[in-house]
């Protein structure tokens, strides 16, 4: 029998013939500085932007990013086209600003890993978790958990400008993970 999903309480069987054709886009998160937080996202974790959307009446942008893979088929050039592509895509991130935010020296965003608990971290895979640890020290990126820390081994977590955590893997170390 061909693997369809784990099976716990409260998982549906058989999925629903209405969902065929959904994929998870993107998840959003609010960011205080665009350009700081596109340095690191772009600079650091070698992400690009695919499409930025600026929604003047109501004073914000959206920048849709994600990390290019080998073989990934090239966003079209016009700016309507890249735009449906975009939302054609899987695993986004959407940076959210709200314009003006970048001057309030009091702004800072719920982590939701400090109380209450909500929203975790995102996750980025890498190909070499210890090359990654070395990037990220040379790049001054705060670290909340290295590798090598605590009971979980073989896992990173790193902090964006906005103090979101961001979980680094190297899945090839994760094949005990779980047992």
């Amino acid at each position: 029998m061909p693997f369809t999903s784990e099976q716990y309480p409260g998982v549906v069987e058989s999925r629903p013939e209405a969902t065929r054709g959904f994929a998870l886009n993107h998840s959003m998160m609010r960011i205080k500085d665009p350009e700081r937080s596109l340095a690191f996202y772009t600079g650091v974790l070698g992400m690009r932007v695919l499409r930025r959307l600026d929604f003047e009446e109501l004073n914000f942008s959206l920048y849709f990013l994600d990390c290019p893979t080998e073989g990934q088929s090239t966003p079209p050039s016009d700016v309507g086209e890249r735009t449906v592509w975009t939302f054609s895509q899987r695993g986004l991130l959407e940076l959210t600003h709200n314009w003006g935010s970048e001057d309030d020296p009091d702004l800072q965003f719920h982590d939701g890993n400090s109380e209450p608990q909500g929203f975790g971290h995102i996750c980025v895979s890498v190909p070499d978790l210890d090359a990654a640890e070395r990037w990220f020290d040379d790049n001054g990126v705060e670290f909340i958990k290295r590798p090598d820390q605590g009971k979980l081994t073989d896992v990173a977590f790193i902090r964006d400008p906005d103090g979101y955590w961001i979980e680094i893997v190297e899945p090839a170390r994760l094949s005990n993970l779980g047992r």
